[in-house]
């Protein structure tokens, strides 16, 4: 099976910008996509032979996932059991038969850390829930995290510090979600590998010096791991300030 994560950054501009043309070569059996901006009756979506399962947010124009998926699953879950984080459309969950598959879009801490304190709750959440799914069976995670979580995950981690994405409060949960029983998938691989980024700043030329940050991601639980073949990060893939993520499993 094939699975791409990708943050389109408002799904019809993407759609603009080649989204189709990128499944189509791709050919994926299933697509978890983040920041969508949009409600299902805002736009036509032409995903034959998908099956579509949304989690727009409240807020118009703002936030949202959704998963195209070729295999019907068994169940599909919207949001966190905690009904007080649930009005951004940030998280999807799909009981596939023998995995979860889970869509996620972490909050973004803002500019001066204004929703860090929200940011820290909310993880802490995801990690229970993820935790008590990987219980019952194995989880594959996926999506815009939101934190670089090394410096190797950054161009310039130094003039970083303290900035949303790369504080020690962000960067520790993440740790914890890892000891919690889980791999990020992409280290997993590519230990030692730097220069890889999944988004770009629009400002400073950022893509094109390739100034970036790798904050999205494939997050499996360990015993899953046996079952990776490949992990891609498509830099070269435009139509966003976010690049897709392709994991693939036997």
């Amino acid at each position: 099976m094939k699975f791409v994560t990708w943050n389109v950054n408002g799904l019809r501009a993407c759609i603009e910008k080649g989204f189709y043309d990128f499944i189509k070569a791709e050919n994926p059996d299933a697509v978890c996509i983040q920041e969508i901006k949009m409600q299902p009756h805002q736009a036509e979506i032409k995903m034959d032979g998908y099956y579509e399962f949304w989690n727009s947010a409240e807020r118009k124009g703002y936030s949202g996932t959704l998963i195209f998926t070729k295999k019907k699953p068994v169940d599909c879950i919207l949001g966190l059991p905690d009904e007080s984080h649930n009005n951004e459309g940030r998280l999807i969950t799909l009981d596939m038969g023998d995995f979860y598959l889970v869509n996620q879009y972490i909050p973004n801490s803002k500019e001066k850390l204004a929703r860090l304190d929200y940011r820290l709750e909310y993880e802490d959440e995801v990690r229970k829930y993820l935790s008590s799914l990987d219980k019952k069976k194995p989880v594959v995670m996926c999506g815009d995290l939101n934190v670089a979580h090394n410096e190797i995950d950054l161009k310039n981690p130094s003039s970083n510090r303290r900035n949303a994405g790369f504080t020690d409060e962000e960067r520790n949960k993440f740790t914890k979600l890892l000891e919690a029983g889980f791999i990020d998938v992409y280290r997993y691989f590519y230990p030692e590998e730097k220069d890889k980024y999944t988004w770009w700043s629009y400002r400073f030329n950022a893509r094109s010096r390739n100034a970036g940050w790798r904050i999205d991601y494939f997050v499996i639980s360990k015993r899953f791991i046996d079952r990776v073949k490949s992990i891609r990060i498509m830099d070269e893939v435009l139509g966003s300030d976010h690049c897709p993520v392709i994991m693939e499993i036997s």
